[in-house]
């Protein structure tokens, strides 16, 4: 298992030069003229083109260019972010922790309802629950996000006034900012209580509430089926047949024999949805008015912000790579079967 860790690893390298390869191949397939003028801002200096063509090489051939640009990304530099008004760098590290944050509050209720009602599904078959089960996760599978995300903030935040959008309140920014805060992390509910912070906690948590709750219902929803897929033919097996003509209890049967042997596809689907998470939920983030990562992404696209949108598509492809490998490892804990040479 050390071994293929290590193996993996090494090609994480590889891949990402293959991103970046794509990344600056799409951006390079621009006219120099086409991305001088995202440096020229003012239709006033399209005169200035000429010298911007030349102070940045765009006319350079492909490979000056790309080894001009990736030796800079190694030496840590990925640009500014007109956007963000920072750096790349900087403004990864204020927007990421934020959907770190919302990506674990919502993953863990993911978790766990999605397996427990999959499997609750498979187990009843055609039985009350698993129409219920099934209703869950197709209205969750095709319900837009924005759609769930506005019924949510109307009712619990607009009728009932629980739950407000943000990140927090104006009484915990005050605190956050008033000099006294370390921000350790970057994640308010880690921060808070590691400055002894109990309010602030309870703030930036209802301010969780519903956009986790949107993300859980809509994510959820295809765990939810391939669970219950996989159960159902884990069920349908000779070992589980002889398990209860045996006469093992049905718990036993169902959660130690059947659903260990479900977690593969379970885990495979998990994994992709936790890295889909932490590139950033564009619009959730945006419905909720939540400052992270995939709501600055999508606003540097909208203003052609190119560095702020090649550094999230580097980020997000380290994440995948990465994700795919704890889920590799997690295969080999959940099936001893399985073994990586």
């Amino acid at each position: 298992m050390a071994k293929f860790i290590l193996k993996r690893l090494a090609m994480l390298p590889l891949v990402l030069l293959g991103v970046t390869l794509l990344l600056f191949g799409l951006f390079n397939s621009l006219s120099p003229e086409m991305r001088a003028s995202i440096y020229v801002k003012d239709p006033r200096q399209l005169a200035a083109l000429d010298e911007v063509i030349r102070k940045y090489g765009l006319n350079d051939p492909f490979h000056k260019q790309y080894s001009r640009w990736i030796g800079e990304v190694l030496s840590g530099n990925l640009g500014y972010s007109e956007t963000a008004k920072m750096p790349v760098t900087e403004a990864i590290a204020a927007f990421f922790p934020a959907t770190i944050e919302l990506s674990v509050m919502a993953f863990i209720p993911i978790m766990v309802l999605g397996v427990w009602l999959g499997t609750v599904s498979a187990v009843h078959r055609d039985k009350w629950i698993d129409h219920v089960s099934r209703f869950i996760s197709i209205t969750g599978y095709s319900l837009p996000s924005f759609v769930l995300g506005l019924l949510l903030l109307m009712v619990f935040y607009g009728m009932l006034g629980l739950f407000p959008p943000g990140r927090y309140s104006l009484a915990s920014d005050l605190i956050i900012y008033g000099g006294n805060y370390q921000p350790y992390t970057g994640m308010v509910l880690v921060d808070s209580l590691l400055n002894g912070q109990p309010g602030v906690f309870v703030d930036a948590l209802r301010h969780l509430v519903l956009p986790a709750a949107s993300l859980t219902y809509i994510t959820m929803a295809l765990l939810v089926r391939i669970t219950r897929s996989s159960m159902l033919e884990e069920l349908g097996k000779d070992y589980v047949r002889t398990a209860r003509a045996k006469g093992l209890p049905e718990n036993i049967v169902v959660n130690v024999h059947a659903r260990r042997n479900a977690w593969i596809p379970v885990i495979t689907i998990a994994s992709i949805l936790f890295v889909q998470l932490l590139g950033g939920v564009l619009i959730t983030e945006t419905v909720f008015a939540y400052p992270g990562i995939g709501r600055w992404v999508a606003q540097a696209a909208v203003q052609l912000d190119i560095p702020g949108v090649m550094g999230v598509a580097l980020l997000t492809s380290t994440l995948f790579v990465l994700g795919n490998l704890a889920a590799d490892v997690c295969y080999a804990l959940v099936d001893p079967r399985i073994r990586f040479q």
